[in-house]
């Protein structure tokens, strides 16, 4: 196959486990910008989730997305899968003239905050790391590990981001939750959720504004997501 080299496409990988490069990704977050752009909230067969990690990363290249991370509960496997499905396939893709997105680590996992159960997205970490070892294992954690405390602290040892999913689905209000997850040492919320599934996506307004009025308050970082279950990134079902 001959190739026009002003064409092909030459990949600058970010590591996926570079906790920096989130970070400012996460500081332009807006409204718009999930699900065309980024998406950091998303399933695959690997925990409760529709799609192939493979079929989901083709997807991510095909809607154009920047970067991305999968958000398997209490699994990396989804994660792995896709960086070796990109990894393997890299060549083909520059001899197509195609960019990949960039792919975060990503997780999700249940925690006990305030006397309730909420979920921590976790992303950029080291996913071999021995403190992020008791998250991996298909399950809730128990006793001590699944205070909402020690999730934050053993994702911030791992070289992550904590990032609050949701705040708004829980039985505490986002006015109780987040401030005291902020004294946790979470590093955000996910600000642009959309709460009744719309068709088009769309992040729901009062919820999100109430929420980034709270994180500009702590200083937390807002993140966005479609928590997509189903075989489409556009939508959460």
């Amino acid at each position: 196959m001959v190739v026009n080299p002003a064409l092909a496409v030459r990949e600058t990988p970010v590591d996926a486990r570079d906790r920096s490069a989130l970070y400012d990704v996460f500081q332009t977050i807006h409204a718009d910008s999930c699900p065309r752009e980024y998406n950091f909230h998303m399933h695959t067969v690997c925990s409760d989730g529709r799609l192939q990690p493979e079929e989901l990363i083709q997807q991510a290249i095909e809607l154009g997305l920047k970067g991305l991370a999968i958000t398997d509960h209490h699994s990396v496997n989804g994660y792995r899968r896709a960086q070796k499905w990109l990894d393997e396939s890299k060549q083909m893709r520059e001899e197509n003239g195609t960019a990949a997105p960039t792919l975060w680590t990503g997780l999700e996992v249940n925690a006990y905050l305030l006397d309730t159960e909420v979920h921590i997205l976790a992303y950029a970490f080291d996913p071999d790391h021995p403190s992020i070892a008791p998250y991996l294992q298909g399950r809730t954690t128990m006793g001590r590990e699944y205070q909402a405390d020690r999730a934050i602290a053993a994702i911030h040892l791992a070289g992550g981001l904590a990032i609050l999913a949701h705040p708004a689905r829980y039985r505490r209000s986002v006015a109780d939750l987040i401030p005291e997850a902020a004294c946790l040492g979470i590093d955000g919320t996910e600000a642009y959720y959309a709460y009744n599934n719309p068709e088009p996506w769309t992040p729901s307004p009062s919820e999100t504004e109430n929420v980034r009025q709270l994180n500009d308050r702590h200083n937390l970082l807002c993140t966005c997501g479609t928590d997509t279950h189903g075989l489409s990134l556009l939508r959460r079902v």
